[in-house]
């Protein structure tokens, strides 16, 4: 759904946090997760957050300015959120299209001018 949905650039960055900040937050989550967030653990939120904002400084960006990199780290924000709500709805569906959605918005409003679709 995202590769229909959404420009390859946003695309990528949400899938490559969902396959490396997913399994981060449950190998961290089974093993120090004691305080409860939403219906998981916060250490497996916590782990998510910073595993994906890592992915987010290292994936492409269009024009490489930090806009754009403030833009990726909300969107990290918004999938550990999600990720840490997600139990009868399967956040392999949810993480990405949650992460691509708000990336979209937040380049559609603060970034009107970079052409997102111009790449690939």
């Amino acid at each position: 759904m995202c590769v229909l949905l959404f420009p390859k650039i946003i695309t990528v960055n949400a899938f490559a946090v969902l396959i490396i900040s997913d399994s981060t937050a449950a190998l961290f989550g089974r093993r120090f997760g004691r305080r409860k967030f939403l219906q998981k653990s916060l250490a497996g939120a916590v782990a998510f957050f910073c595993s994906a904002v890592i992915v987010v400084l290292v994936t492409p960006k269009i024009e490489g300015i930090a806009l754009e990199y403030l833009i990726g780290i909300i969107g990290a924000a918004v999938g550990a959120v999600i990720e840490s709500a997600s139990t009868k709805f399967d956040d392999n569906i949810s993480i990405p299209l949650g992460i691509g959605l708000v990336t979209w918005a937040l380049y559609q409003w603060l970034l009107p001018a970079v052409n997102i679709y111009g790449i690939g």
